[in-house]
C-alpha cells in the first residue's frame, strides 16, 4: 500500500550557505511539499513529501528529490549526513 511519507535530508559541506542559496532550495523543494533549511550554516537540508509503499523506498525517493532541487537551486553538491522518514501513520501516532 502506497502512503505519504515525510523525508529529511541534510548536507554538510566546508563553506557557510548564504540566505538566498537557501531560499533558491526552498523554491525547489516547494513543488514537493517542501521546506529548506541551513541559512548561515555549513548545512542545508530540506523536508519533503513522497509516496512511497516502505521506508527505504521513501528515503530514495526523498533523497532523489533532495539532489535534483540541489542541482536546481546551483547548491554546491556536499555529503549527504543525515536521512530520515516517517510515514503519515506514524506522525498521526506522535
Amino acid at each position: 500500500m502506497t502512503i505519504r511519507w515525510s523525508v529529511g535530508v541534510e548536507a554538510e559541506g566546508d563553506r557557510i550557505v548564504s540566505h538566498d542559496e537557501v531560499v533558491e532550495l526552498a523554491d525547489a523543494v516547494a513543488t514537493s511539499g517542501g521546506i529548506a533549511t541551513g541559512i548561515g550554516s555549513n548545512r542545508y537540508g530540506a523536508q519533503v513529501v513522497v509516496l512511497a509503499e516502505t521506508r527505504e523506498e521513501a528515503i530514495e525517493r526523498g533523497t532523489a528529490t533532495f539532489e535534483d532541487a540541489v542541482r536546481t537551486a546551483g547548491l554546491p553538491v556536499f555529503p549527504i549526513v543525515r536521512v530520515e522518514a516517517i510515514s503519515e501513520d506514524e506522525d498521526s501516532d506522535a
